[in-house]
């Protein structure tokens, strides 16, 4: 549901600010070309590290929200199920959660916090990489957010939607999910921004290979006047 309404108002962008730069595109030019593929492939890669990672950065390295969760080592997160057999795995009681008899309940009942960072970094992400989707190659700088409103306007819903699931008790607990403080917030942003950054850089690299297209087919054509 998150998803829906900023793809619905991608269709809303106006023209790239340098479209009479770029080659006009060939009726049978491929929608996916190499170089789409590509940025593709980099930013999927990102957004499967960034939710992974936060949910092991929960368990390995994060105590800002003193809850008393008890931080683990990389092994022993890699290796969960094999809790059972552990003889020396004792972690603290935090949010009402009795460990002492069942610890590796850590790793079932005690992965709501981790689960809600990596749901909630997923969702931040896609509004992020929408606004990345506003140019195909136009930086943010020179393309800025407010060029279409609509997607400012589905950007906001579809986080109050997130929020709703988080903030609202009976559904955080259908959902297993559970809010957020503003340090946990600030992990979650950590983990998504990036996203712009890498995509800036993609598009940068974009931007000099349309230049170069342009520049050969001019090429091109200066080199058919010449021979007519």
């Amino acid at each position: 549901m998150t998803d829906g309404p900023p793809a619905t108002a991608l269709g809303f962008n106006p023209p790239d600010a340098d479209i009479m730069k770029k080659l006009p595109r060939r009726a049978d030019d491929n929608l996916i070309t190499r170089w789409v593929f590509f940025r593709y492939l980099v930013i999927g890669t990102y957004v499967g590290f960034a939710c992974v990672g936060v949910f092991a950065y929960w368990y390995l390295f994060y105590q800002s929200s003193n809850d008393g969760h008890t931080l683990i080592t990389w092994n022993q997160l890699t290796h969960w199920t094999q809790c059972p057999s552990w003889t020396d795995f004792k972690v603290n009681d935090f949010e009402g959660l009795d460990m002492q008899t069942e610890p590796c309940k850590y790793f079932t009942d005690g992965k709501v916090t981790a689960s809600t960072l990596s749901l909630s970094v997923l969702v931040t992400i896609e509004m992020l990489n929408a606004l990345n989707a506003l140019s195909e190659d136009g930086s943010l700088v020179t393309m800025p957010p407010w060029t279409n409103p609509y997607l400012l306007l589905a950007m906001v819903v579809s986080l109050g939607l997130h929020f709703v699931i988080l903030y609202v008790d009976s559904l955080a607990k259908t959902f297993q999910v559970k809010p957020l403080d503003w340090n946990e917030w600030m992990v979650v942003l950590g983990f998504s921004f990036p996203v712009i950054l890498i995509d800036e850089i993609l598009k940068v690299i974009g931007r000099y290979l349309s230049a170069r297209a342009l520049a050969k087919r001019m090429r091109e054509m200066d080199v058919a006047k010449k021979d007519e």
